[in-house]
């Protein structure tokens, strides 16, 4: 629910100026939503084990989306 938020975040302050960093950011919480939340549907739907091994770089993913914005909302200033 937050990343979602994030994604607005991400739209409203790409309305203000367009930055590459900004893209990444939304590359990164797009990416990081598919890998983790995917993931771990598909490993709760198939009980496959290997699926949850993946769950991690969405994490990963989803925290760097997180530190791009931030970053790009104090450069905006």
């Amino acid at each position: 629910m937050y990343h979602a938020l994030a994604l607005l975040a991400v739209g409203i302050l790409a309305m203000r100026c367009q930055t590459r960093i900004l893209i990444v950011s939304a590359a990164l919480f797009t990416l990081g939503i598919l890998l983790f939340s995917g993931s771990l549907y598909i490993l709760a739907l198939t009980g496959i084990g290997i699926f949850g091994a993946i769950a991690p770089v969405g994490g990963i993913s989803l925290m760097a989306g997180w530190a791009s914005l931030a970053f790009a909302a104090f450069r905006a200033k």
